[in-house]
């Protein structure tokens, strides 16, 4: 198949890597053009996926037009805040029913709205799925066994996108329910900074145990107010991601979080990361979405209250202990 990437950052390299290495046609697409100029000297992502050489074939282009037009499958990896930006641009380029699949995370802060949901609004006459899961960028450019779900609204769709990604490293199951994928892989973002800051804090197994399974009950509750499925929650863009993303020296929320649980202001610690922390982004739209259908989800109140309120971490993981005792269930 010919296929359009959008972003050429980590996330969109590896996934330009594996598509190429299935034997697509990969055109990837940055609006940085020295980002664009180091992908074609080098055939590697220098900055944010370092070691993993990209396949020759890959074409590397500043022109978003060239990028989606005729592409059997346009895949979006720009980060959450940029989403609605760039794809304005593709108005009168792409096709009705044209395939597109985001593989970003995030909730919009000004809207609320599911990045699908986003695309959706742009262009509306377009087929937009969700591809989701614990997968780390690092890992799956050097083709470590990747389990993953593709979202659509219909089983053929996703068996088409199954089909393109899948190989014998990269294992992608299908689901029709995308509200879940898609608030499963931006809540998780939100405990993800809260598990890092409890690490930043000198906490230990048993504290990220509990903000890990805790942040799961948040997850379900708000979930399934908005309609997602519960196994959908409980699956791999829900409880899989949120594991590998409070856990993994390779997840830029739980580094941000660790640093912030080390002093430092969320600004500082994005700064430091150097790529986008999508929880940061994720963390007032999550709230502002829990009190719009009434769920109770003290940990992102916390990650807010520390994030943009001032509060001291240690003040915040008192006040979640010290909570009115209640049942687990």
């Amino acid at each position: 198949m010919v296929i359009g990437i959008l972003g050429a950052g980590s996330w969109g390299s590896a996934l330009a890597n594996l598509l190429a290495n299935n034997g697509h046609e990969i055109t990837m697409w940055s609006i940085d053009e020295k980002e664009i100029s180091m992908l074609k000297e080098f055939h590697e992502q220098k900055d944010r996926l370092p070691g993993v050489i990209l396949n020759k074939n890959i074409e590397y282009t500043t022109d978003i037009e060239k990028t989606v037009t005729g592409k059997d499958i346009i895949v979006c990896a720009v980060p959450s805040p940029f989403i609605r930006g760039t794809v304005k641009n593709l108005a009168g380029l792409v096709p009705a029913g044209q395939i597109i699949v985001n593989v970003s995370k995030g909730i919009e802060e000004a809207t609320l709205s599911t990045l699908v949901e986003v695309i959706k609004e742009e262009l509306p006459e377009t087929n937009v799925s969700v591809l989701s899961g614990p997968s780390h960028a690092e890992e799956v450019g050097r083709g470590i066994p990747t389990t993953v779900v593709v979202g659509s609204k219909d089983v053929e769709t996703s068996q088409i996108i199954q089909n393109v990604f899948m190989n014998d490293f990269f294992r992608v199951y299908t689901s029709t329910d995308i509200t879940g994928i898609e608030l499963g892989g931006s809540i998780k973002n939100v405990i993800a900074l809260a598990a890092g800051i409890s690490d930043g804090m000198g906490c230990g197994d048993n504290t990220k145990a509990a903000l890990i399974t805790r942040g799961m009950a948040e997850m379900m509750r708000l979930g399934t107010a908005m309609g997602a499925e519960l196994k959908t929650l409980a699956g791999l863009s829900g409880m899989g991601d949120l594991i590998v993303t409070c856990t993994s020296k390779h997840s830029r929320n739980r580094n941000a979080g660790y640093l912030i649980g080390q002093g430092m202001t969320y600004e500082q610690a994005m700064d430091e990361v150097k790529m986008v922390v999508e929880g940061v982004y994720s963390a007032k739209a999550t709230l502002t979405l829990a009190h719009k259908y009434g769920v109770d989800m003290p940990i992102v109140e916390a990650v807010n209250d520390v994030l943009f309120h001032g509060k001291v971490a240690r003040e915040a993981m008192v006040e979640l202990l010290t909570r009115d005792r209640k049942s687990e269930i």
